[in-house]
């Protein structure tokens, strides 16, 4: 018998990113028709299992303008739309789709915020380099020195820190010194 690996997806309007998540895997196969039929099949872990799976997508796709990057991780589509427009799922069925499909987030791009930015999405060639101002200067004009929204904690077991018998001393339990002074000092309520 046969397993499923997970399938993680998103979209464009031009196109479908398919991720099948299958680390170590041999013998791995992949068939796209022009009906959308999009089917894999390939061995892995330790025994050797067969992984396969048959997916409908929504509507036709464009076989010839379509890549597929088999990685050690896993096997990468990228499936070109017959025609431009958005899917309203992936797979052409009504209902739940299957347990192993799931939204791939970490590529998903809302209808509305899709400027045509990353239509050429290659995770092989990212420039790091670009991602810079994450430095010392990342938050801004954040400034912390603010001491008025400073919080004073009590340590566990009733031990005070030294922040705590500073202001103890100001509001009157102890002077700099430390010494008692002859103003009473309330007890705070009990939690």
């Amino acid at each position: 018998m046969s397993r499923h690996p997970e399938v993680k997806w998103a979209q464009r309007l031009d196109k479908v990113y398919i991720t099948v998540q299958l680390p170590d895997s041999k013998n791995a196969k992949v068939d796209l028709t022009p009906d959308g039929t999009f089917t894999f099949s390939a061995t892995a872990g330790a025994e050797d299992h067969l992984y396969d799976l048959k997916l409908e997508l929504f509507d036709k796709v464009n076989v010839e303008e379509s890549k597929i990057n088999v990685g050690v991780r896993g096997i990468f589509c990228v499936v070109e739309k017959a025609e431009k427009a958005w899917w309203k799922r992936l797979l052409r069925g009504e209902g739940k789709p299957p347990h192993y499909v799931k939204v791939d987030w970490d590529k998903w791009v809302d209808e509305d915020e899709d400027d045509g930015g990353l239509g050429d999405l290659d995770l092989g060639g990212m420039d790091f380099s670009k991602f810079g101002g994450m430095g010392d200067d990342a938050m801004g004009d954040f400034d912390d020195d603010d001491e008025d929204d400073e919080q004073q904690v009590s340590k566990p077991g009733g031990q005070e820190t030294a922040t705590e018998k500073e202001g103890a001393a100001t509001a009157g339990g102890e002077d700099a010194a430390g010494e008692a002074s002859t103003e009473k000092k309330e007890d705070a309520p009990s939690t």
